[in-house]
């Protein structure tokens, strides 16, 4: 099992966004249909969900969030035993395995919240349906692909979030969104709400379902 060293016996932990921008302009969100179809038989259904779950928290808390570990693992249904062998400790551990999440500091993971493409040696472990969906999908013109509006500037913003974090302006922002073939409206868009939220703070806090303000979980 992925050692988890100073997570195992933790109460609390920081879960941090991995900011891997290749992956989060031309992956999928975690809370995708892409995800939810390909990626689920693979990682299975309780590491997905966790999944889902983060990528809600790190979008409204880019800066990072902390969670309670018994109280996220009984929303998921996953009961309350803790300590390594415990089935939300091996949750976390699969997303490590599976380079869904890394140990990032004392009690802190850094975690994916848009995925890559299935990558081949995992696509022979689908059922030959889904195999076959999958190989439809990538055969399809290039088009069908393009992410309905709303999920196209979900993905901007969340783009243009990890631009400004990583010390791009606005005006570098929306350049890179153009590069990443973003509409020039929605790229301009994009970066100024990014710039705005950050210099405000607007988007500071902790996941509503998941986190805590203190170690009681009170």
């Amino acid at each position: 099992m992925t050692s988890l060293a100073g997570l195992e016996d933790a109460v609390v932990i920081r879960v941090e966004a991995w900011r891997d921008p290749v992956v989060e302009a031309f992956g999928h969100d975690a809370r995708s249909l892409y995800v939810e179809t390909f990626w689920l038989p693979v990682l299975g259904p309780s590491t997905t969900l966790l999944m889902r779950r983060l990528a809600t928290c790190l979008e409204a808390s880019p800066a990072g969030t902390a969670i309670n570990l018994v109280a996220t693992s009984r929303a998921l249904g996953l009961g309350e035993r803790a300590g390594r062998n415990g089935p939300f400790m091996r949750t976390i551990a699969r997303m490590v395995d599976f380079e869904m999440a890394r140990p990032a500091g004392v009690a802190t993971i850094a975690v994916r919240t848009a995925l890559p493409p299935l990558p081949r040696r995992h696509v022979a472990r689908l059922p030959e349906p889904l195999r076959d969906e999958l190989a439809l999908l990538e055969q399809a013109p290039a088009r069908a692909a393009v992410p309905e509006p709303d999920e196209q500037r979900r993905r901007g913003r969340r783009l243009a979030l990890s631009l400004v974090d990583l010390g791009e302006d606005e005006g570098a922002a929306e350049r890179q969104l153009l590069r990443w073939r973003f509409h020039p409206a929605l790229a301009r868009e994009c970066a100024t709400w990014a710039s705005r939220a950050r210099a405000t703070g607007s988007l500071e806090g902790r996941c509503p379902a998941t986190s805590i303000s203190s170690a009681n979980g009170s």
